[in-house]
Formats: structure tokens, C-alpha cells, sequence
């Protein structure tokens, strides 16, 4: 039975019209009628006379709104704290961040809104139920190889240094040099480059220099200026935008004397300021708008006598803006930490942390937690706590290649990763496993000089000693903060640093009373001497007897 056109209606059904029509009669018109109408223009309108019926309904639960005043003081900071001062004021977040009080609110805040998140998801699950995406986890940590940037000139020198571009992240900067002392080629090329790690064929931009740069460093307020330090002690900076030459260098008679390993810049309002660190036991400090010579110098010598004949050699710097001092690695395998304002204090050198057989290649602070530091050095690698100077709080495994550099992950708290002589990989996790590293990659058959980690990216680097640059993609469980673990990697250092503080008062103690008693102590040897020749003596007397013994049976 066929349906009327109101009973379709009423049911919700469409009454679907269409412009074409079957005529079953046809009534011409009448000429009289036509006076008593006008004549009006056609219009021609398709139309669909119908109801439109909704599938699904949607109610959204009731949401009270409640506003709050607060008075502000210079932005809401303390009347201690200068707003404009950038240094206070990350201190200050940090040490808010670190409140309990503070932890317990943010959790407080994330359970509600986990809530209403819920709740939409409940309410819009029946929409998009066919096109959820589900993504599968890997427990297993894992890297791939992306891509391989080659030095371009024929004499291959290694990749000392690199540095990812602050916000295009398909921009690295390298550095090339060759840091073996007097092995270098005669001809060799002292010309670094800027590459896009899409195209491998060829770098984006040389960046010209005078000497072989050996550490090359991008600008995080100027995007555009790069600092670099050279093997022959002289800094320079370049802006992308004038070209491969650079703006300004340091004389001569105002530079290190080595070769400078470690350039960092200073974040100030400006961006203008950096400092660098060598071997010949000088950190210099420098501002790019004049480069005639250091704003201010620290002389390394652990005597605090300015002697630079007595200074350590610099192999690498650490410098966080949030702590008032930095840290550099030296040659002979000692960690020195510093004071930044030098013109406040009369004591630059704070303190050394000995614990290295060979020359320190990396220094770098915990992320997260800046009081603790990472060193690579001769087989190991090591954590050690600002408040402990004896000994590091947790160590790796001795290898049985030497480590060259190191780096902590920027979005995990307990991954860091070392690159080995051997050409090989290696990615810790301490909230796993303390003495075997979780992945060990075998990248390339020669030394692995340098490695970088791009910051909220998957993507990581090592340059090697021939001029090779690896490109890695790291597993999705080497780049995500796990739940729950920047709680678990500040237990552990807690833990382990109050460990060695007690080991600390241990052995403080013992000397103290060895030093007290100097002659119970003497006596002692010597009564312990007295009765080893004692005991010696009834051990060959009793020989003898046995002995005589012997013979007379034979007899």
C-alpha cells in the first residue's frame, strides 16, 4: 500500500521531488482571462518539502562557572623576586615546581579535567567509534637509521660537534676538525656546514672559517647567529642571513691559546653573551657586539692562585640557567664547579669532583633535575650529586672502549646515551637497569666523537671520526615521559645520595680517629709484627721436627 505524502511526513520518511513530470491532461489557456492578470517573469526552484530528523541526540552535562579575583604584584612574583630578572624568576619556578603543596594541586587539577575528558569521550564514542586509531606500545626500546650526512671534501675530518637549529627541526649545524695533535692533513679544509637532514647530497650553507672549528653552537634567541670556536683558539660567530663568512672573530692576542672545545651561550634579554672553555685552562667570557677581547676571564687552577702554567685543561662546560654556577670537565679527569658572576665573589673555583681516570668529554645536568650531572669519561660514565664531592652516587659498567661524549634525554628523566671508540651506540634507562645499557646500536665501524638529541623530537645524531653524521629515529618509549617517573628517578637519586653521605661520614670519621691515635696505632703494628715472627718461627720449628721424623723412619 502506497504511503499519502502527510503519512510520509509524519513518519519521518523523505518526500523526494524532482523537476520532471509525465502530463496526463492538457487544458489550454483561455485569451479572455488574460486581461485580468499581469504577466510575471518564470522562476525556476527546486525545493524539498520535508522534515529534517536528527539521528542521534546529544544532552551536554551542566557546567558551573565560578570566577576568582587575585591582586598582583609585578606580574604575581614576590617582592623578592625582580620580574625582569630571568635568572630569579626560572629559579623561583623551579623551586615552586618542586612544593609539595604545588604537586598535589596540579594532580588535584588533572583528575578533574580527566573527568570531563571522560565524559566527552562517552558522549562522542558513538560518532567516531569506526575511526579510532588505536596505537600499539612498544616495550622493547629500539632505533632506526633515518638518513647519513657525508663531510663533502675529499679529506675526511671528524664530526667534532652539532647542534640542532632551535625551531626547524630538518636544520643541523656541524662542525668539522680534526682534534688528533699534529695527524691532521696538510690541505685540510677548515669549512663546517649547515645541512638539511632531508637532502643528503649536499649542505645547505658553509659557514667559512680561518681554522677548523671544533664546536659550533645556534643562538636560542636569534635563530639566525651561530658561535663557533676554533682549533687554533679563536671565536667567531655568523648570521645565516649575511652570508658563509663570519660577522666577527677574536684576535689573537686575546684568545686561547688551544684549541677551544666547548662554546655555550649565555641566556640574557639580549642573546648577545657566550662563554667558552679550552685546554690551555681558561674559560673566557664574551659578548658578540664587540669581540675585540673577553668581557671576563677564570683562570682553572685549583690553588686559587691565578697561575695559568697550573690551570686544568678544558674539555667540556655545562651551564644552566637556572643554577648560579657551571660545571667544566678537564683533562685531568677532575670536574670543577664554578661561580658564573665572577665580579661578586672572591672565590671562582667552589669545589672538585674527582672520580675519572682520563680525560672528562661530556658534562651535562639532569634536565629535570639540575642538581645531579652526568660525566663521560676513559671507560664509564657517572652520576654524581652537587653534594657529594668524593664519589658519584651511580656508575656504569666499565667498557672496553673508551666513551667519547654523552647526553641525557630532554623528555626523560633516567634515559641518558653514550657513543663508544668501537663505533657503537649505547641507551641507558636507570629506572630499568643500572650496569647494561637497555639498547647498544652499532652505528659505524669508526670512533662515534659527538652525539646530540633533538629536544621534544624522536630524532637524535653521532658524528663520527671519518665526517659521518648518522641520523636516528628512537622507538616511541625512549621519547615519552613515563607515569610516574620524574618521582621515581628523584627517589633514586635521594636514595643513593644519602647512601654516600653516610659512606662519606664513615670514612670522615675513621680518619679522624686514625689521626688521633697515631701511636696505639704504631703499637699495634708492632705487636702484630712480634707475633708473625712468632708464628713464623713455631712453623718452621715444627717443619723441622716432621722432618727429622721422616729420616728416622726411613733409617
Amino acid at each position: 500500500m502506497e504511503m499519502t505524502y502527510q503519512q510520509k511526513i509524519e513518519s519521518g520518511r523523505w518526500c523526494k521531488f524532482s523537476e520532471s513530470a509525465v502530463v496526463h491532461e492538457d487544458i489550454p489557456p483561455d485569451p479572455s482571462l488574460a486581461l485580468e492578470y499581469i504577466d510575471r517573469g518564470t522562476c525556476h526552484v527546486g525545493t524539498q518539502f520535508s522534515k529534517f530528523w536528527s539521528q542521534h541526540e546529544v544532552t551536554p552535562f551542566h557546567t558551573e562557572q565560578v570566577s576568582h579575583g587575585m591582586n598582583h604584584v609585578e606580574g604575581g612574583w614576590p617582592e623578592t623576586i625582580s620580574a625582569n630578572n630571568d635568572e630569579l624568576t626560572l629559579r623561583y619556578r623551579k623551586k615552586v615546581q618542586k612544593d609539595e603543596s604545588y604537586q598535589q594541586t596540579v594532580i588535584e587539577t588533572v583528575s578533574v579535567m580527566e573527568n570531563y575528558k571522560q565524559k566527552v569521550l562517552e558522549k562522542s564514542q558513538v560518532y567516531f567509534k569506526d575511526n579510532r586509531v588505536v596505537v600499539k606500545r612498544e616495550d622493547m626500546a629500539s632505533a632506526r637509521i633515518i638518513n647519513v650526512l657525508r663531510d663533502p671534501k675529499k679529506e675526511k675530518r671528524a664530526a667534532t660537534s652539532l647542534s640542532w637549529h632551535p625551531v626547524d627541526n630538518h636544520k643541523l649545524a656541524v662542525a668539522y676538525s680534526c682534534v688528533e695533535f699534529q695527524r691532521g692533513p696538510k690541505n685540510m679544509s677548515s669549512d663546517s656546514y649547515i645541512w638539511n637532514i632531508e637532502n643528503n647530497k649536499q649542505p645547505e650553507m658553509t659557514l667559512k672559517s680561518v681554522s677548523p672549528l671544533v664546536c659550533l653552537e645556534y643562538n636560542l634567541k636569534n635563530i639566525s647567529i651561530l658561535i663557533g670556536g676554533s682549533y687554533n683558539g679563536q671565536i667567531g660567530f655568523w648570521d645565516t642571513r649575511s652570508g658563509s663568512q663570519p660577522v666577527q672573530i677574536s684576535a689573537n692576542e686575546h684568545s686561547h691559546k688551544d684549541p677551544v672545545y666547548k662554546v655555550i651561550w649565555l641566556q640574557t634579554k639580549i642573546g648577545t653573551e657566550a662563554f667558552s672553555a679550552s685546554t690551555d685552562g681558561q674559560v673566557l667570557f664574551w659578548d658578540i657586539r664587540n669581540m675585540s677581547e673577553p668581557t671576563k676571564q677564570l683562570i682553572l687552577d685549583p690553588a686559587k692562585s691565578k697561575n695559568l702554567n697550573n690551570a686544568f685543561g678544558a674539555f667540556s662546560m655545562e651551564f644552566d640557567n637556572t643554577m648560579p654556577k657551571f660545571l667544566v670537565g678537564t683533562e685531568q679527569g677532575l670536574v670543577v664547579l664554578c661561580n658564573r658572576k665572577l665580579e661578586t665573589t672572591d672565590e671562582p673555583i667552589v669545589c672538585t669532583y674527582s672520580g675519572h681516570l682520563g680525560p672528562v668529554y661530556a658534562v651535562q645536568r639532569n634536565p629535570f633535575f639540575p642538581k645531579y650531572f652526568l660525566t663521560v669519561a676513559d671507560w664509564t660514565a657517572r652520576i654524581w650529586s652537587e653534594d657529594i664531592r668524593l664519589s658519584s652516587i651511580m656508575s656504569t659498567k666499565y667498557h672496553t672502549s673508551h666513551l667519547m661524549d654523552g647526553c641525557w634525554s630532554p623528555v626523560r628523566p633516567a634515559v641518558f646515551f653514550t657513543v663508544k671508540m668501537d663505533g657503537t651506540l649505547d641507551v641507558w634507562d636507570i629506572l630499568l637497569k643500572q650496569k647494561d645499557p637497555v639498547l647498544s646500536l652499532k652505528v659505524c665501524d669508526e670512533t662515534l666523537y659527538s652525539i646530540r638529541v633533538k629536544n621534544d623530537s624522536p630524532l637524535m645524531c653521532c658524528g663520527s671520526q671519518l665526517g659521518t653524521v648518522t641520523l636516528l629515529k628512537m622507538s616511541p618509549n625512549l621519547c615519552t615521559l613515563q607515569s610516574n617517573e620524574k618521582g621515581l628517578v628523584s627517589e633514586m637519586f635521594e636514595r643513593e645520595t644519602k647512601r654516600e653521605k653516610i659512606l662519606e661520614a664513615f670514612y670522615k670519621e675513621r680518619n679522624q680517629i686514625k689521626q688521633s691515635c697515631p701511636k696505639e696505632e704504631e703499637d699495634g703494628r708492632a705487636e702484630l709484627q712480634e707475633l708473625l715472627a712468632e708464628t713464623e718461627t713455631e712453623f718452621f720449628e715444627t717443619i723441622d721436627v716432621k722432618k727429622k721424623k721422616i729420616q728416622v723412619d726411613e733409617k
